[in-house]
């Protein structure tokens, strides 16, 4: 059974930081694109972040210079480093992984940012 299990969402202020972790079972991790997603209030969810099984990033315009991707193959778990929290960064946070058609989201972490 395949899980992703977000975690490390919660309120900060404006201008602070949080790190997301995303741990994975039931995958090969390392064989896996995983990606950062989010959805605000009333928008749809869209792509923060992605890092290559090889480790190439890639970035939201949004959030470039602001947040880092990472992973950790050993410990099957993806990261999102966030600096310089805003306010329009407030939503649900998702993991995804996905290999060829495989995909596969996590349930979802708050981050809410207030100014």
């Amino acid at each position: 059974q395949v899980q992703l299990a977000e975690s490390g969402g919660g309120l900060v202020q404006a201008g602070g930081s949080v790190r997301l972790s995303c741990a994975a079972s039931g995958i090969t991790f390392s064989d896996n694109v995983m990606s950062w997603y989010r959805q605000a209030p009333g928008k749809e969810r869209e792509l923060v972040a992605t890092i290559t099984s090889g480790g190439v990033t890639n970035y939201a315009d949004s959030v470039k210079g602001r947040f880092t991707i990472s992973r950790d193959n050993a410990k099957d778990t993806l990261y999102l480093q966030m600096n310089s929290l805003k306010p329009e960064d407030t939503a649900v946070y998702y993991c995804k992984a996905r290999r060829f058609s495989r995909i596969f989201w996590g349930q979802g972490t708050q981050v809410t940012v207030s100014s």
